[in-house]
C-alpha cells in the first residue's frame, strides 16, 4: 500500500510513502524537511556517505510528483541543511524541470538567501493559510487553523518478539495538527508518544501503515528517543 487516504475539515489527503502529502483538492504536494546539501557536507568533513546518495533525493521527489502531478509543490522547510554546496547546482538544473509553482516555506536552516529561490522562480515565505489550514515549519497552534508542519522528523519505535525494536518515519496526526516526516535521506528523526484520539501513519519500505494506537500503548512500543 504505497498511499494512504485521509478527510481532514472536508477536505482530502493523500500520504505518500516518500513522505510526501498530497491535497487533492488544491493540487498541492507537500515535502518537509528534504536537507538537501546535507550529504555533500558530511562527504566534506570525511563522513563514508556514497557520492550516489547525493542523486537520491532528487529521484525520490521525482517519485512522488509524477506520481501526483501537482499543480504546486510546497516546501515545509529546511530544503537545505545549511550553505550553497555542489548539490545547489543540481537543484538548480532540477527545478528547471518542475512545471509545478514551487513554495518554500522557510525553515530554521533555510539560511540561503531568497534571492537565489526567487532567481529560480521558487516564492519563498514564513507561512501560508489556505481556508482553515495554516503550513508552517515548526508545529503550530493556533485557534481554529488546523496546522500542517514539519521540523520535528516524527518517528515511532515498535517491538516485535525477542525484544527487537525498529524505529520508522511516520506521520503524527492529532486533532488540530499533522506533522509530516522528514523527506531526506540521513536525516535522523524524534520518537513521538501517542495521545489520546491522534494517528499515526508509518512509512515502511513502499507501504503507508496506520499504527492501531490501543495496541500501541498496551504492548508499550513507543519509548523515549
Amino acid at each position: 500500500m504505497s498511499t494512504k487516504s485521509i478527510q481532514i475539515r472536508n477536505q482530502n489527503f493523500i500520504m505518500h510513502y516518500s513522505g510526501a502529502l498530497y491535497w487533492n483538492e488544491k493540487s498541492s504536494l507537500l515535502i518537509s524537511d528534504v536537507h538537501l546539501g546535507k550529504i555533500s557536507h558530511f562527504r566534506k568533513f570525511g563522513a563514508a556517505v556514497p557520492q550516489a546518495a547525493i542523486h537520491k533525493n532528487f529521484q525520490t521527489m521525482d517519485t512522488a510528483i509524477d506520481f501526483f502531478k501537482p499543480k504546486t509543490l510546497i516546501f515545509m522547510g529546511d530544503l537545505f541543511h545549511s550553505s550553497l554546496n555542489n548539490e545547489w547546482d543540481i537543484f538548480e538544473d532540477w527545478v528547471r524541470l518542475i512545471a509545478a509553482e514551487i513554495i518554500l516555506i522557510s525553515g530554521n536552516h533555510d539560511i540561503i538567501s531568497p534571492l537565489k529561490y526567487e532567481a529560480l522562480g521558487i516564492k519563498v515565505i514564513s507561512e501560508l493559510i489556505l481556508d482553515t489550514f495554516l503550513l508552517t515549519h515548526h508545529p503550530e497552534e493556533r485557534d481554529e487553523l488546523f496546522n500542517f508542519s514539519g521540523h520535528i522528523h516524527p518517528a515511532i519505535r515498535l517491538s516485535g518478539v525477542g525484544r527487537q525494536t525498529v524505529r520508522l518515519p511516520c506521520f503524527y496526526k492529532t486533532k488540530s495538527q499533522i506533522i509530516l516526516p522528514a523527506f531526506g535521506e540521513f536525516t535522523g528523526s524524534h520518537t513521538m508518544h501517542p495521545i489520546e484520539e491522534c494517528e499515526i501513519f508509518a512509512l515502511l519500505g513502499d507501504a503507508v501503515l496506520p499504527v492501531p494506537i490501543k495496541e500501541v500503548k498496551q504492548k508499550r512500543y513507543f519509548r523515549n528517543s
